[in-house]
């Protein structure tokens, strides 16, 4: 006669063998081919070396990702992804308004400086004239949020009277994006020309410093009053 089951105990749920695989499988094959199109561009990146990187047959990356270019393109959006992602993480909604631009400004650079292979992938998409984020249907909506969330940022400041009006969301994020970008990405020659090690702890510091002082100069109504508030943080 069949042992009856002990009704108080709840059966087992397992997630499948085959669905976990395939998860570690494509977030090897993502990571593989990020550090691959960091070292050597989309162009002169290798699906034969992705495959060696993430331990896996080139076949298994043409049948999850299609082809180069949309594994590329997976990898562009996963990029993007992880820094809203950790954008949304600083809940500046709850900050006040200068203290959340200046949290936003140093998140930034200090995101820039830890992930190089991000300032990478975005200068080879460009180099294509972001042909592949053309064709991305994730794109646009990933950064709604931003944009939305900034301006709800510059409205407070407004409403308080420290920010004044008129300024695009858009346009202030590129500014505070461009600023590290452009100083990170070309460091290098940057350094040799001014005969500085502008990668020095000191000189990062500096960086951050002028950059945060300039957003929120740009931003304010009233720049005393705001530098008496830094002053006091």
């Amino acid at each position: 006669m069949a042992q009856k089951q002990n009704s108080s105990q709840a059966p087992v749920v397992r997630q499948a063998p085959a669905s976990r695989d395939t998860d570690r499988s494509q977030a090897a094959i993502l990571k593989a081919a990020c550090d691959e199109f960091t070292e050597h561009g989309f162009a002169g990146g290798r699906v034969d070396r992705i495959a060696v990187r993430a331990g896996v047959n080139k076949r298994l990356i043409y049948y999850y990702f299609g082809n180069k270019d949309e594994l590329f393109l997976s990898v562009l959006e996963h990029a993007y992804a992880d820094i809203r992602q950790a954008e949304q993480a600083l809940r500046l909604d709850m900050l006040e308004p200068v203290e959340a631009l200046r949290m936003l400004v140093t998140f930034t650079w200090r995101y820039f400086l830890t992930h190089p292979e991000f300032l990478s992938l975005l200068s080879s998409e460009n180099i294509m004239r972001a042909s592949h984020l053309k064709q991305s249907g994730k794109i646009r909506e990933m950064h709604s949020p931003l944009v939305s969330l900034l301006d709800r940022l510059l409205e407070r400041g407004q409403a308080q009277g420290l920010f004044r009006a008129g300024i695009d969301p858009v346009q202030l994020y590129i500014s505070v994006a461009s600023l590290g970008f452009f100083y990170l990405a070309n460091n290098h020659t940057l350094s040799v020309i001014f005969g500085r090690d502008l990668r020095a702890d000191d000189a990062l510091d500096e960086r951050l410093a002028h950059m945060t002082d300039l957003i929120v100069g740009y931003a304010s109504s009233q720049p005393q009053a705001l530098d008496a508030i830094a002053k006091q943080s």
